[in-house]
Protein backbone atom coordinates (compact mmCIF):
# COMPACT_ATOMS: atom_id res chain seq x y z
CA UNK A 1 0.00 0.00 0.00
CA UNK A 2 1.13 3.80 -1.47
CA UNK A 3 1.98 5.83 2.35
CA UNK A 4 1.52 9.84 0.93
CA UNK A 5 2.43 12.35 3.10
CA UNK A 6 0.11 16.15 2.32
CA UNK A 7 1.41 19.28 3.94
CA UNK A 8 -1.74 21.79 4.55
CA UNK A 9 -3.91 19.00 3.87
CA UNK A 10 -7.23 20.38 6.77
CA UNK A 11 -8.76 21.74 4.03
CA UNK A 12 -9.04 22.88 0.34
CA UNK A 13 -7.01 21.46 -2.58
CA UNK A 14 -4.87 19.67 0.17
CA UNK A 15 -7.76 17.89 2.03
CA UNK A 16 -9.62 16.99 -1.46
CA UNK A 17 -6.36 15.34 -2.71
CA UNK A 18 -6.61 13.55 0.52
CA UNK A 19 -9.65 12.42 0.39
CA UNK A 20 -9.12 11.17 -3.13
CA UNK A 21 -6.14 9.38 -2.40
CA UNK A 22 -7.71 7.81 0.29
CA UNK A 23 -10.28 6.49 -2.10
CA UNK A 24 -7.40 5.16 -4.61
CA UNK A 25 -6.04 3.10 -1.42
CA UNK A 26 -3.32 5.12 -0.05
CA UNK A 27 -2.29 5.10 3.76
CA UNK A 28 -2.48 9.17 3.75
CA UNK A 29 -1.11 11.39 6.68
CA UNK A 30 -2.71 14.66 7.12
CA UNK A 31 0.00 17.08 7.71
CA UNK A 32 -1.36 20.27 9.43
CA UNK A 33 -0.20 23.44 11.77
CA UNK A 34 -3.56 23.75 13.92
CA UNK A 35 -4.04 20.19 15.85
CA UNK A 36 -7.62 20.52 16.00
CA UNK A 37 -8.89 21.00 12.04
CA UNK A 38 -5.86 18.52 11.24
CA UNK A 39 -7.18 15.97 13.79
CA UNK A 40 -10.47 16.57 12.41
CA UNK A 41 -9.65 16.01 9.13
CA UNK A 42 -7.92 12.97 9.22
CA UNK A 43 -10.79 11.78 11.21
CA UNK A 44 -13.71 12.58 8.81
CA UNK A 45 -11.27 10.96 5.90
CA UNK A 46 -9.91 7.82 7.78
CA UNK A 47 -6.56 9.32 7.39
CA UNK A 48 -3.72 9.92 10.14
CA UNK A 49 -2.68 12.79 11.64
CA UNK A 50 0.77 14.46 11.92
CA UNK A 51 1.24 17.82 13.31
CA UNK A 52 4.01 19.68 10.95
CA UNK A 53 4.81 23.91 10.72
CA UNK A 54 6.71 24.22 7.38
CA UNK A 55 8.26 27.37 8.33
CA UNK A 56 9.57 25.81 11.66
CA UNK A 57 12.73 23.41 11.70
CA UNK A 58 11.78 21.72 15.23
CA UNK A 59 8.21 21.32 14.04
CA UNK A 60 9.48 19.49 10.91
CA UNK A 61 11.49 17.42 12.51
CA UNK A 62 8.85 16.25 14.81
CA UNK A 63 6.79 15.29 11.92
CA UNK A 64 9.26 13.44 10.30
CA UNK A 65 10.13 11.35 13.46
CA UNK A 66 6.35 10.58 13.77
CA UNK A 67 6.38 9.23 10.91
CA UNK A 68 9.69 6.78 11.06
CA UNK A 69 8.41 5.85 14.40
CA UNK A 70 4.76 4.97 12.93
CA UNK A 71 5.56 3.75 9.22
CA UNK A 72 9.17 4.06 8.77
CA UNK A 73 8.46 5.44 5.19
CA UNK A 74 6.46 7.09 2.65
CA UNK A 75 6.26 6.45 -0.80
CA UNK A 76 4.80 9.77 -1.98
CA UNK A 77 5.17 13.66 -0.55
CA UNK A 78 2.67 16.27 -1.61
CA UNK A 79 3.99 19.64 -0.76
CA UNK A 80 1.05 21.43 -0.67
CA UNK A 81 1.10 24.41 2.13
CA UNK A 82 1.40 27.74 0.73
CA UNK A 83 -0.15 31.33 1.20
CA UNK A 84 -1.09 33.96 -0.62
CA UNK A 85 0.34 36.69 1.30
CA UNK A 86 -0.67 40.60 1.41
CA UNK A 87 -3.22 41.77 -1.04
CA UNK A 88 -1.61 45.76 -0.61
CA UNK A 89 -0.39 46.76 -4.39
CA UNK A 90 3.14 46.40 -5.37
CA UNK A 91 4.53 49.84 -4.23
CA UNK A 92 3.54 48.89 -0.81
CA UNK A 93 4.77 45.13 -0.60
CA UNK A 94 7.46 45.69 1.96
CA UNK A 95 10.58 42.65 2.31
CA UNK A 96 8.70 41.22 5.69
CA UNK A 97 5.80 40.42 3.05
CA UNK A 98 8.22 38.69 0.68
CA UNK A 99 9.87 37.10 3.05
CA UNK A 100 6.59 35.59 4.58
CA UNK A 101 5.08 34.13 1.55
CA UNK A 102 8.39 32.69 0.55
CA UNK A 103 9.50 31.19 3.99
CA UNK A 104 5.93 29.46 3.45
CA UNK A 105 5.58 28.57 -0.37
CA UNK A 106 9.31 28.35 -0.81
CA UNK A 107 11.47 27.82 1.78
CA UNK A 108 9.31 25.30 3.31
CA UNK A 109 9.38 23.16 0.56
CA UNK A 110 13.09 22.85 0.48
CA UNK A 111 12.85 22.40 4.45
CA UNK A 112 10.16 19.81 3.87
CA UNK A 113 11.79 17.61 1.23
CA UNK A 114 15.00 17.62 2.82
CA UNK A 115 13.57 16.50 5.68
CA UNK A 116 11.49 13.78 4.37
CA UNK A 117 14.14 12.72 1.95
CA UNK A 118 15.67 9.89 3.97
CA UNK A 119 11.89 8.09 4.69
CA UNK A 120 11.37 8.84 0.64
CA UNK A 121 14.35 6.90 0.07
CA UNK A 122 13.22 4.03 1.64
CA UNK A 123 10.35 3.18 -0.81
CA UNK A 124 10.58 1.64 -4.03
CA UNK A 125 8.87 4.19 -6.06
CA UNK A 126 9.51 7.72 -4.20
CA UNK A 127 7.56 10.75 -5.25
CA UNK A 128 7.42 13.81 -4.63
CA UNK A 129 4.86 16.40 -5.86
CA UNK A 130 5.39 20.01 -5.50
CA UNK A 131 1.87 22.03 -5.88
CA UNK A 132 2.90 25.22 -7.89
CA UNK A 133 0.49 27.67 -10.16
CA UNK A 134 0.05 28.95 -13.69
CA UNK A 135 0.40 31.98 -11.96
CA UNK A 136 4.17 31.06 -11.80
CA UNK A 137 4.36 30.67 -15.61
CA UNK A 138 5.41 33.55 -17.68
CA UNK A 139 3.32 32.05 -21.10
CA UNK A 140 0.70 31.75 -18.89
CA UNK A 141 0.66 34.63 -17.55
CA UNK A 142 1.25 37.02 -20.43
CA UNK A 143 -1.51 35.05 -22.59
CA UNK A 144 -4.19 37.34 -22.76
CA UNK A 145 -6.86 34.87 -23.03
CA UNK A 146 -6.05 33.07 -19.64
CA UNK A 147 -7.19 34.40 -16.76
CA UNK A 148 -3.67 34.42 -14.80
CA UNK A 149 -2.56 37.04 -16.86
CA UNK A 150 -5.14 39.96 -15.50
CA UNK A 151 -4.27 39.17 -11.77
CA UNK A 152 -1.21 41.31 -10.51
CA UNK A 153 0.32 39.66 -7.11
CA UNK A 154 3.79 40.08 -7.20
CA UNK A 155 4.72 37.97 -3.93
CA UNK A 156 2.37 34.96 -4.84
CA UNK A 157 3.38 34.64 -8.69
CA UNK A 158 7.05 34.93 -7.74
CA UNK A 159 7.06 32.52 -5.18
CA UNK A 160 5.44 29.74 -7.70
CA UNK A 161 7.76 30.60 -10.54
CA UNK A 162 10.34 29.79 -7.63
CA UNK A 163 8.96 26.56 -6.84
CA UNK A 164 7.86 25.28 -10.32
CA UNK A 165 12.33 25.78 -11.08
CA UNK A 166 12.97 24.36 -7.60
CA UNK A 167 11.37 21.01 -8.68
CA UNK A 168 12.82 20.71 -11.94
CA UNK A 169 16.21 21.73 -10.23
CA UNK A 170 15.71 18.37 -8.19
CA UNK A 171 14.38 16.47 -10.43
CA UNK A 172 17.58 16.90 -12.34
CA UNK A 173 19.56 16.49 -9.37
CA UNK A 174 18.07 12.82 -8.65
CA UNK A 175 17.62 9.89 -10.13
CA UNK A 176 16.08 7.56 -7.35
CA UNK A 177 13.02 10.19 -7.04
CA UNK A 178 10.22 11.56 -9.21
CA UNK A 179 9.86 15.51 -8.74
CA UNK A 180 7.07 17.45 -10.45
CA UNK A 181 4.47 20.33 -9.99
CA UNK A 182 1.67 20.10 -10.46
CA UNK A 183 -0.83 23.40 -11.42
CA UNK A 184 -4.44 23.23 -9.48
CA UNK A 185 -6.03 26.03 -12.39
CA UNK A 186 -8.33 28.74 -11.17
CA UNK A 187 -10.50 26.62 -8.45
CA UNK A 188 -13.13 27.57 -6.28
CA UNK A 189 -11.16 27.54 -2.80
CA UNK A 190 -10.92 29.37 0.47
CA UNK A 191 -7.73 31.05 -1.28
CA UNK A 192 -9.78 33.26 -3.78
CA UNK A 193 -13.04 33.05 -1.95
CA UNK A 194 -14.53 30.51 -3.78
CA UNK A 195 -14.42 32.78 -6.84
CA UNK A 196 -12.71 29.92 -9.46
CA UNK A 197 -14.68 28.10 -11.96
CA UNK A 198 -13.34 24.56 -11.31
CA UNK A 199 -14.83 22.66 -8.72
CA UNK A 200 -11.84 21.60 -6.19
CA UNK A 201 -12.15 17.79 -7.36
CA UNK A 202 -11.01 19.12 -10.62
CA UNK A 203 -8.22 21.45 -9.36
CA UNK A 204 -6.75 18.52 -7.76
CA UNK A 205 -6.54 16.30 -10.90
CA UNK A 206 -3.35 17.15 -11.59
CA UNK A 207 -2.15 16.65 -8.34
CA UNK A 208 -3.46 13.48 -8.13
CA UNK A 209 -2.45 12.31 -10.95
CA UNK A 210 0.86 12.85 -10.40
CA UNK A 211 1.04 11.31 -6.88
CA UNK A 212 -0.14 7.93 -8.16
CA UNK A 213 2.59 7.82 -11.45
CA UNK A 214 4.35 4.37 -11.61
CA UNK A 215 8.26 3.84 -11.70
CA UNK A 216 8.33 4.95 -15.34
CA UNK A 217 6.53 8.13 -15.07
CA UNK A 218 7.75 11.98 -15.41
CA UNK A 219 9.95 13.60 -13.60
CA UNK A 220 10.85 17.27 -13.78
CA UNK A 221 7.54 17.80 -15.46
CA UNK A 222 4.64 20.58 -14.69
CA UNK A 223 1.41 19.45 -15.04
CA UNK A 224 -2.51 20.92 -15.23
CA UNK A 225 -5.42 18.28 -15.65
CA UNK A 226 -5.15 19.02 -18.86
CA UNK A 227 -1.51 18.26 -19.85
CA UNK A 228 1.69 19.86 -19.54
CA UNK A 229 1.92 23.58 -18.78
CA UNK A 230 3.98 26.23 -20.96
CA UNK A 231 7.16 27.96 -18.65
Amino acid sequence: MTTTFITGANRSLGYETARRLVEAGHTVLIGARDPGRGQAAADALGARFVQIDVTDDASVAAAVADVEAHEGFIDVLVNNAGIHGTHNPADQITAADAREVFEVNVVGIVRVTHAFLPLLRRSANPVIVNVSSGMGSFAVTHDAGRVESTVVTPLYTSSKAAVTMLTTQLAKSWTDVKVNAADPGYTATDFNEHSGPQTVTEGTDAIVELATIGPDGPTGAFRDRHGAMAW
